[in-house]
């Protein structure tokens, strides 16, 4: 079941992540290259943190009692 949440928070984590790529495109295309510039970085934070939630729920190893 936590593998099924952890996938979840990367899929959540990515669609945040292509939102911000998004909004950096249409500032580099609307002539703002400032607000273009952070929201990539913004995009750059997303996509570790998305890579960190399915990376670690692939490693993650459960070796509690089962119920």
């Amino acid at each position: 079941m936590s593998r099924i949440f952890g996938f979840a928070v990367g899929v959540i984590w990515l669609l945040f992540t292509l939102m911000a790529v998004r909004a950096a495109a249409n500032s580099w295309a609307a002539d703002q290259p400032d607000a273009g510039f952070w929201y990539a970085v913004i995009a750059g934070f997303l996509a570790i943190a998305m890579m960190v939630a399915v990376v670690g729920t692939l490693r993650y190893n459960y070796t509690g009692p089962r119920k």
